[in-house]
């Protein structure tokens, strides 16, 4: 079944939120004067079990989806996870499975990952100047910790290897090449993020983004680049191939090149609400009703009526709203 909404976006792409827990501070998305020791993270009751996730994907994939990627909070924190990419991989349709970590505890999951079939790993990396890192992190982890995990994934067969980074400036923006020429030279693909104004509480201002056509300038000018075709529909990140052929970099640019016409990306929340846009007020409870009772049929009408009248384009719209507007943060959907 093809299933479109009211910009004719088709569904495809699932990220699956396990946890909502982090063992990071980042700065952009779960601030540490804010998630402190005592912050209230949701109960384990409150999540959806593997078995609830696994019936619901099923749901999903009979509706379009045939790429998945396991989120969080930090996914990594979610015990057994193997088990549930064991069975996801089970599921007729599914083409592609990634992993978005912080890479913290990658070294030690890597292999039993790959193992049981988890196609590829995205790290968060915002920088490999250390003392800026732990600064980003809330002081939770150094570079070289991530870089472990980075490096079991490879030899683990999770590739390719994708480096995320979140440029503010001011902050790591003087990195860029460092972290631009570490991936190139090992074939990593590195994707330069625009902070972006997800959720109420990272403080965000436009004077902090760096723009993606800046990132570009700067590292063109000293390894030179050229643009790239799209590989697919819907395809987030705007794609630069070094021109002496050794890998390339991606920018993701939501704040000054919406790629909101194309977007065709669900969330589930680990508390079972389904969110149609990262910028999203509220979710469609799948958990409840799925507790309740419902059948398959009656939780794919919820899912097929709330995207068909999805509208949703924050990005393209950003500046025209108001600046209080509510949004979901961040990790409690993954990013």
């Amino acid at each position: 079944m093809r299933l479109t909404d009211t910009f004719n976006r088709p569904l495809r792409d699932l990220r699956i939120s396990v946890v909502d827990k982090c063992n990071f501070r980042c700065n952009y998305c779960m601030p540490a004067e804010i998630f402190g020791d005592a912050y209230a993270f949701l109960p384990n009751s409150a999540l959806l079990t593997f078995e609830e996730i696994i019936r619901l994907t099923r749901l999903f994939v009979q509706l379009g989806v045939v790429k998945v990627r396991l989120t969080g909070g930090e996914p990594l924190l979610r015990p057994q996870l193997e088990q549930l990419v064991r069975e996801l991989a089970a599921i007729n349709g599914i083409e592609d499975m990634a992993l978005t970590t912080n890479g913290y505890f990658l070294a030690e999951k890597a292999q039993v990952l790959k193992d049981a079939g988890l196609h590829r790993a995205t790290v968060s990396l915002d920088t490999l100047d250390d003392e800026v890192f732990r600064q980003m992190n809330g002081r939770k982890s150094g570079v070289a910790e991530v870089l472990r995990g980075i490096e079991a994934a490879e030899q683990a067969g999770l590739t390719p290897i994708k480096i995320n980074a979140v440029i503010q400036r001011g902050v790591n923006d003087h990195t860029i090449l460092d972290l631009a020429r570490f991936c190139k030279e090992r074939g990593y693909v590195v994707r330069f993020i625009e902070y972006m104004d997800v959720g109420n509480i990272n403080g965000w201002r436009i004077e902090h983004v760096v723009p993606a056509r800046e990132v570009v300038q700067k590292i063109n000018a000293v390894m030179p680049l050229e643009p790239a075709d799209e590989q697919y529909r819907g395809e987030v990140a705007k794609r630069y191939l070094y021109k002496d052929g050794q890998s390339e970099i991606g920018l993701i640019a939501s704040v000054t090149m919406p790629f909101c016409g194309d977007c065709t990306r669900l969330r589930l929340s680990a508390d079972g609400k389904m969110y149609t846009c990262l910028f999203a007020a509220l979710g469609k409870d799948l958990r409840d009703p799925m507790r309740q009772g419902a059948t398959d049929d009656e939780l794919a009408q919820i899912i097929t009526g709330t995207w068909k009248r999805r509208d949703d384009q924050y990005s393209e719209d950003r500046f025209s709203l108001t600046p209080r507007k509510h949004k979901i943060e961040m990790y409690h959907i993954g990013g």
